[in-house]
């Protein structure tokens, strides 16, 4: 039976940006800033990656001591926090049924180690489908590709959903370095894609799967994963 007040984090495991020799990983603030949210509102949260052990973090979403968003500082400076992430389990390793809600920061990591991840598609299909609450921002919502429904069909098939955009790929100067375009293999997966202009915040929702586009997203998707979680709790309770 899930716990009605564990939520999992599945960050990449992937620490390195395609054949460039450049450091990649996971977005710290699209973790960090979710990850206070809940914990502030009484969630445990419990850090998973593809691989488990330590979590690479992308070098370009850290900054250095005192310039990043209170969120990080506070990450930081947190022993607890700091040995989840040193000590994350496998997902292969981890059960849908634990949990209230998975959840996928993004980073450019995600490209190369989500998209066909079983172990990854099964948890998110299965928690999709038992109801639990499914988030993603950014490019975490390149694990949505790896996930299929009990009937055969792509998780985000008919739905609506978002994450970084082909435009905002561009507008990184990555397009021709990630392995594919995410915007745009969502699409082919048959998902409404909705999106807002480049690096504005956007959170969309369709049932229990919430998808935000970008890091200015990560604090309105945090504020919409406790208020689901909260909803849900009340309707359990009643």
């Amino acid at each position: 039976m899930a716990s009605k007040t564990k939520v999992l984090f599945v960050v990449t495991s992937n620490d390195s940006l395609g054949e460039t020799g450049k450091p990649t990983g996971f977005h710290f603030e699209e973790l960090s800033t979710p990850y206070y949210l809940l914990r502030d509102a009484g969630y445990e949260v419990e850090i998973a990656s593809i691989r488990g052990g330590k979590a690479p973090i992308d070098p370009g979403s850290q900054k250095a001591r005192g310039e990043n968003a209170p969120s990080v500082e506070r990450f930081l400076d947190n022993d607890d926090a700091q040995t989840r992430l040193a000590s994350t389990k496998p997902v292969s390793e981890v059960a849908a049924s634990e949990y209230a809600a998975v959840y996928l920061p993004g980073g450019h990591g995600t490209m190369w180690d989500f998209p066909e991840n079983e172990a990854l598609g099964r948890l998110l299909a299965e928690s999709f489908e038992s109801d639990r609450i499914l988030a993603s921002i950014c490019h975490g919502a390149a694990g949505l590709l790896a996930a299929r429904l009990s009937d055969g069909s792509p998780l985000v098939k008919g739905r609506e959903v978002n994450s970084f955009t082909d435009a905002e790929e561009r507008a990184v100067e990555l397009d021709k370095v990630v392995p594919f375009l995410l915007e745009t293999r969502l699409r082919e997966q048959g998902a409404n894609f909705r999106g807002a202009d480049n690096f504005r915040p956007i959170v969309v929702k369709d049932g229990n799967l919430l998808t935000g586009q970008n890091p200015p997203s990560a604090e309105p998707l945090g504020r919409q994963m406790v208020e689901m979680l909260n909803s849900s709790a009340s309707q359990a309770a009643e």
